[in-house]
């Protein structure tokens, strides 16, 4: 039998025994969302080697990176605690039939961020077949009906050009006063904001 902790950092283990009824209880209590061809869950260890394939790699630039994989540890434990402190965080993404993690949506506050934001990251694998649109659609359909947010905005690198043309297909709208650090400011207009007229 093949040890799934073998090859794995101390921290980044797999929890056995009763830990791991621990940890599948806390999964099963955060919001499940299904679209029609994924389900968005919370994330568990397992994932953690698609996220940080991601972020180590070339890929990471657009987020602050390429990371460490000790960078890529971190963000992830921040990203899943939040739905603890916050009651939102970082949902992972698989396919609904054959399981296939696809990538993360997340909705969130992340420390030197000035709103929350609703943040999107897929493998290389699953760009250009709309599991993104239709993850991320349900992620900011939930940050306004069931948490209630103020405000949302996504905080893109701005030679990220599908994650712009994503936030832009999602309604978001350049907002350069919301602009944070080296990164622009999408901002997605409340559903029950009144409309002003273009002119």
């Amino acid at each position: 039998m093949i040890d799934p902790n073998a090859n794995r950092l101390p921290w980044e283990r797999l929890p056995q025994q009763q830990a791991a009824v621990a940890v599948e209880r806390i999964g099963q209590g955060l919001p499940r969302i299904f679209t029609d061809r994924t389900v968005m869950r919370g994330p568990y260890m397992e994932d953690f080697d698609v996220f940080a394939d991601m972020v180590i790699s070339d890929r990471g630039r657009y987020i602050a990176g390429p990371l460490t994989r000790e960078g890529a540890w971190d963000d992830f434990i921040q990203l899943t605690a939040s739905w603890i402190l916050r009651g939102c965080g970082m949902w992972t993404v698989e396919d609904q039939e054959d399981k296939t993690v696809l990538g993360f949506v997340l909705l969130g506050h992340e420390t030197g961020d000035p709103e929350p934001e609703l943040g999107f990251l897929f493998t290389e694998e699953a760009e250009g077949k709309g599991y993104a649109f239709e993850a991320a659609e349900k992620a900011r359909n939930n940050a306004w009906n069931a948490l209630s947010f103020d405000t949302l905005v996504s905080y893109i690198d701005p030679d990220n050009e599908r994650a712009i043309k994503l936030a832009l297909r999602l309604g978001a709208e350049r907002d350069p006063s919301g602009d944070h650090e080296s990164t622009h400011c999408y901002r997605y207009p409340r559903p029950d904001a009144p409309q002003v007229p273009h002119i």
